[in-house]
């Protein structure tokens, strides 16, 4: 137990030690520390993209369920009101079992795809703010890399006036043509991203779009077949 317990304490004292170095590390080098983070939220999102895109395949399924529920239960309303206008009762019977079997079978198609629409779109918003903070950690990767890119550049700078660093004048050129290109990259980077908020703004608008027209097509096809029933006379359900 002794020998566990010193094994342990040792351990611990390595892992804390490696930490520290590793701290001092991304001090000096404040980028990989970034490209670290970046990285691992990268990983989260993939993964739960990947997660997402089965709740939203779920959420398809059903609603191809529901849709063909629908349109089997509007098959059968018909046969049952010619069966009734030909007085075949043994047939009406039948039907009206099998439209009573259809009714309960949406209603919980109906409870299932409400679930799983709302199950859908948490994710789809988890999503967006995990890929809206990645975003924002890459600008502020670029933009803290930048500043501390110059505050050295400057310090390289007072060090060669001051006579304490060896070729300064070359190595503070070098510091500020860095800094400068990091400038521009940030500059890119900035422009890119607008690019792609405003695809994705616009391709929203399109799925929108879409469904506000289909859902047009919808009512104007409801009342034609309510103009139709009302016109032939008929009984229905």
């Amino acid at each position: 137990m002794a020998n566990n317990a010193i094994v342990s304490r040792l351990w611990n004292l390595w892992t804390g030690f490696v930490a520290l170095w590793v701290t001092d590390i991304e001090k000096e080098h404040p980028e990989i520390a970034y490209q670290n983070s970046i990285a691992s939220m990268t990983e989260k999102y993939s993964k739960l993209k990947q997660a997402s895109g089965r709740i939203i395949a779920r959420r398809l399924d059903l609603e191809g369920q529901l849709q063909a529920a629908k349109t089997e239960l509007a098959k059968v309303a018909s046969q049952l009101n010619a069966a009734l206008a030909t007085n075949q009762d043994d047939l009406a019977l039948v039907l009206i079992q099998k439209k009573n079997a259809l009714d309960e079978s949406i209603q919980g198609l109906d409870a299932d795809f409400a679930e799983a629409d709302k199950d859908a779109e948490e994710a789809k918003a988890s999503l967006l703010d995990m890929k809206s903070e990645i975003d924002r950690l890459k600008a502020e990767k670029d933009r803290m890399i930048a500043k501390f890119q110059s505050a050295q550049a400057r310090i390289k700078i007072q060090e060669s006036l001051d006579g304490l660093s060896i070729d300064a004048e070359v190595q503070a050129l070098a510091g500020v043509r860095e800094h400068i290109k990091g400038r521009v990259a940030e500059a890119k980077l900035g422009s890119e991203l607008r690019e792609s908020d405003l695809d994705q703004r616009l391709k929203s608008l399109n799925r929108s779009a879409g469904a506000v027209t289909a859902r047009a097509q919808l009512e104007q096809m409801k009342k034609a077949m309510e103009a139709n029933n009302a016109g032939g006379g008929g009984k229905s359900l």
